[in-house]
């Protein structure tokens, strides 16, 4: 892990690395940066090696959706879609926000291999750089984790399964666009027979309940002793992130025209999306499980979503509205560490006296004096969107800076 701030003269450099960088001073649009893929397939035009916006946007909504969902203030008052469904109870808009990133680690793998083949690197190379980054978010995980618990925790948290599932589809990458697709399906179709076939002691197969299913007593009876308790949900995200290394592949081709692109996101990812739902027939949809019909689901739309950020970004041009977007993407392990730590050690850590003598922690302090001064519900409105703004004024000095969190 390491934070780089780019200067003047790495900043050629940086342009063909795998994560975003900051676009010149004074750039409106933004055009530093979309990813830049460089291939090392000889058929594929210069207009290939060209970065694509619509990812770090994409990738900066999806930050943006993470930091509502986390810091929603509203109490009983908090909209439903901002909220996770109950189990086996559909899809909200927070169910969305994780398997969206991990489509999006997924779509960026083809472009990181190219640019790491393009300077003459070897694939074993980039398979240890590979490991190195899945180590470093396992770790940076397990610190976010125990920082929120305020005692040491290893386990599996966000970050550490986005550093498995984006290894093993790493690792599964190097194999041939089929073989890659038939590996994808045959992961999640374990996960579904393993679900729907294999018998819990006592109670049999196909039980699919909250507080009784094979997944659950696979964790606390084999699993939870060795801190590898939910260490299966790697499989089936892992089929999620190598949908999107099928989407970056697409992407990257010179072969097809634009247009095409945006129909086989658009229309492909609706398609994904209803294959998802028939599977809901026989296997909800379940986040705490990652269920096949949930990954297919919410890569579909997450697909679908993309094709219209790429037409309307890198197909028309329309790229000032994104900055904002752009801000977050850049920055995302940032935008995802920093308000988390910020938010346990400060505004939950430190205390501040009322004026009634009182002592709360400085979060209470603010959501109280806000709902005083504007009500319960629009206090919290206050309250969430202040925090992000505050947020994003910080990352954007970061981004000016070109200061950012590489791991």
């Amino acid at each position: 892990m390491s934070v780089i701030h780019l200067t003047e003269q790495t900043q050629q450099a940086a342009n063909e690395a795998d994560e975003p960088v900051a676009p010149s001073q004074g750039s409106p649009e933004c055009n530093a940066l979309t990813l830049n893929p460089v291939s090392d397939d000889k058929s594929e035009s210069k207009s290939s090696t060209i970065r694509l916006l619509s990812l770090d946007v994409f990738r900066g909504l999806t930050i943006l959706g993470m930091l509502l969902v986390n810091n929603i203030a509203l109490d009983t008052a908090t909209p439903r879609q901002f909220t996770h469904a109950a189990w086996n109870q559909g899809v909200h808009f927070a169910d969305l926000v994780f398997p969206w990133f991990l489509l999006i680690v997924g779509v960026a793998i083809p472009y990181a291999f190219a640019s790491h083949i393009k300077k003459g690197a070897s694939t074993r190379n980039y398979l240890f750089k590979a490991a190195r980054r899945a180590v470093l978010l396992i770790l940076l995980g397990c610190f976010v984790d125990s920082s929120v618990a305020r005692h040491p925790i290893i386990g599996l948290g966000v970050l550490q399964l986005i550093g498995f599932a984006y290894f093993i589809a790493v690792l599964i990458y190097q194999l041939p666009n089929r073989w890659r697709a038939i590996t994808a399906f045959a992961l999640l179709t374990a996960h579904w027979a393993i679900i729907r076939f294999v018998p819990i002691p006592g109670l049999g197969a196909g039980v699919f309940l909250e507080s009784r299913n094979i997944i659950q007593y696979l964790n606390q009876t084999y699993l939870q002793r060795y801190h590898l308790n939910g260490i299966i949900s790697v499989v089936p995200t892992a089929a999620l992130v190598l949908i999107g290394t099928a989407i970056g592949d697409m992407l990257r081709a010179a072969t097809i025209a634009p247009v095409k692109k945006v129909m086989y996101l658009c229309v492909g990812g609706l398609m994904l999306s209803f294959v998802g739902w028939l599977w809901n027939l026989d296997l909800p949809f379940n986040k705490p499980v990652w269920t096949a019909s949930y990954i297919l689901y919410t890569a579909g739309f997450g697909s679908a979503l993309l094709g219209l950020l790429y037409l309307l970004i890198d197909v028309k041009g329309l790229q000032r509205w994104a900055f904002p977007l752009a801000i977050l993407g850049a920055n995302a392990i940032m935008a995802y560490i920093l308000p988390i730590i910020a938010k346990v050690y400060v505004l939950q850590g430190w205390s501040w006296s009322m004026p009634d003598g009182s002592s709360l922690s400085l979060q209470q302090a603010a959501l109280q004096l806000l709902k005083v001064y504007a009500g319960r519900v629009y206090g919290g409105w206050l309250y969430t969107i202040s925090y992000i703004l505050l947020w994003w004024l910080i990352l954007y000095q970061f981004y000016r800076k070109k200061i950012f969190l590489r791991v």
